[in-house]
């Protein structure tokens, strides 16, 4: 499954853990990425991957952007 926004774009981030003695070991951040129904205007219903930031202006506004 892919860390992916269908809407945004957003996906996974790398870096590094630094440890207390300094040591770098590389690591990734996932955005938080939810399946949704969404119901469009012609009553169809279509699934959809967004993360938590697009579903909330979603629910405020009532389109993706």
């Amino acid at each position: 499954m892919s860390a992916i926004c269908q809407n945004c774009g957003k996906g996974p981030m790398t870096g590094n853990n630094v440890s207390h003695s300094n040591r770098r070991t590389r690591r990734r951040w996932l955005p938080n990425i939810q399946k949704i129904t969404l119901t469009l205007n012609s009553g169809e219903k279509k699934t959809v991957k967004l993360c938590t930031r697009c579903i909330r202006t979603y629910n405020k506004k009532g389109t993706l952007a």
